[in-house]
């Protein structure tokens, strides 16, 4: 780890008592606040993935996801935004090298949101696409001036491609909308385009991320920029689930240090041998599920740092783990929470937050845990697996 990344990390951790005295604010605003956004810039953290030779530090990207589930373990809406704003330099950097010039040119701190789902459609026209659509659930819009919006593009009437479109703030606008029981605090708004005009360089086919051979690799060869999409952006979705889970562990046990249980008799819970099993249980879920994250990212990248092919049996395994890994930080963040009596139901308790936000996350796309096994079974009996998210 560089010097540079590990001073990054340092200021992370420095941020998280802040970060988790802001957590009801971020609920009340329904967004992350301004200054926690100011302060993740300050640390570096957003440049962790972004390309050198547009500022970035290109670090490693198990350090990346550290940092991540250090910030959602304080705050779980500012950890959610943080992966998902935190991710997008490393996707930008897949692009043709003439839209990251349109991105980074004029400011190396620029801030990138997105919605992948196909909430729209483009048109094949001369030069590019036409696009005009609705999208939904773009986390930290309101702290971005670009967006990464997916959708299929058609010609004659039929899809011929499905890409992802790069758009400044000018050519969209947000309409606020969020107002849910989880994840309050990501300020998950719509994006509206109508009928814009994206040149064809701001375009990039899910063909080529799936193949992890990009127009970005043209000036951005480095070994992260090898790695499949697949197999980065949805671990930037478990990774700050796995960090609420933390959250809500250091939570809990805390609480149980001094509570008292009046239905036995006015008995400790911290002698209370079942609570201890519970804690044993939920702590050992966690651990599984970040140590299989960070191992099978970290074998990818080592892969690619010495010009290796990828192993697609590894690319499954990855989807594989990455699912559980979701599934077993939920079931800890569960496990902690019965355990925790009614008075954490109490409004602006950390665990019933962490608890709300970590099943907000579950139901993110990334995290269809069926599809992800059903995938991996195929592979394993030989069978040919077409999906662009392995």
């Amino acid at each position: 780890m560089t010097e540079t990344v590990s001073a990054v990390l340092a200021g992370i951790q420095e941020l998280l008592p802040v970060l988790r005295e802001r957590a009801q604010e971020a609920e009340d605003l329904r967004r992350v606040p301004d200054e926690s956004i100011k302060a993740l810039q300050e640390t570096g953290f957003f440049k962790l993935l972004q390309p050198k030779p547009y500022g970035g530090y290109e670090s490693d990207p198990v350090s990346f996801y550290t940092a991540v589930k250090l910030i959602a373990s304080a705050c779980g809406s500012t950890g959610w935004v943080a992966s998902i704003l935190g991710v997008h330099p490393w996707h930008v950097a897949l692009f043709d090298a003439q839209a990251q010039e349109d991105v980074w040119s004029d400011d190396h701190e620029v801030r990138i949101s997105s919605s992948y789902a196909p909430m729209g459609k483009a048109t094949v026209v001369e030069g590019g696409y036409r696009l005009t659509g609705r999208w939904s659930f773009s986390s930290g819009c309101d702290h971005s001036t670009w967006v990464l919006l997916g959708g299929p593009a058609f010609a004659d009437g039929k899809p011929v491609d499905f890409c992802t479109y790069l758009l400044p703030i000018s050519e969209y606008t947000i309409e606020d909308v969020w107002d849910t029981v989880g994840l309050r605090g990501t300020g998950s708004n719509d994006i509206i385009v109508e009928d814009v005009f994206i040149p064809q360089h701001r375009a990039l086919s899910f063909i080529a991320t799936s193949k992890c051979k990009t127009p970005g690799q043209a000036v951005n060869p480095g070994p992260l920029y090898r790695l499949p999409y697949g197999s980065v952006h949805p671990s930037t979705i478990t990774a700050p689930i796995i960090g609420m889970a933390q959250g809500a562990y250091d939570a809990h046990v805390e609480y149980q240090r001094t509570r008292v249980r009046a239905a036995y008799a006015g008995e400790q819970s911290k002698e209370d041998p079942f609570a201890k099993v519970r804690i044993a249980e939920a702590a050992s879920d966690i651990d599984a599920a970040w140590l299989q994250l960070t191992h099978n990212i970290d074998e990818l990248y080592q892969l690619a740092c010495k010009g290796e092919k990828l192993p697609f049996s590894t690319r499954l395994r990855v989807r594989r783990d990455q699912v559980r890994g979701t599934e077993r930080a939920i079931a800890a963040v569960d496990r902690l929470f019965e355990n925790s009596g009614g008075r954490a139901l109490k409004a602006g308790t950390p665990i019933q937050r962490f608890w709300r936000d970590a099943h907000a996350g579950r139901v993110h796309a990334a995290n269809d845990a069926e599809r992800a096994y059903v995938m991996f079974g195929t592979g394993a009996f030989g069978l040919p697996v077409e999906n662009a998210m392995v």
